[in-house]
């Protein structure tokens, strides 16, 4: 859209206004949202993982930390799930260093 005219030229500052407006109210509701729901890695999180990872390592099967507790059964494979990402990820990056 060429703009020749100065009435052209504020009808189109009028506009860009509105949609700035509009952008501003719309970024400030993302920002005042909730973030409802588990937050992964939150300092929570990270003590009962480090918990879990403390009795599976030294030798509990999932059952018996599962029975402490502590932790649902759920949670427990979740857990157990990201302890074998971060492994596979360790391991990855010993292999390339070598």
């Amino acid at each position: 859209m060429k703009i020749s005219t100065l009435e052209e030229a504020l009808k189109r500052i009028n506009e860009l206004e509105k949609e700035v407006a509009d952008l501003q109210e719309e970024n400030e509701k993302l920002r005042n949202r909730n973030f409802g729901g588990r937050k992964k890695h939150d300092e929570a999180w990270m003590s009962a993982y480090n918990d879990f990872i403390l009795k599976y390592e030294s030798g509990m099967t999932l059952m018996e930390i599962v029975a402490e507790g502590d932790v649902s059964r759920r949670t427990a494979y979740r857990y157990l799930e990201y302890y074998k990402e971060s492994q596979e990820k360790t391991e990855k990056k010993k292999s390339v260093r070598k």
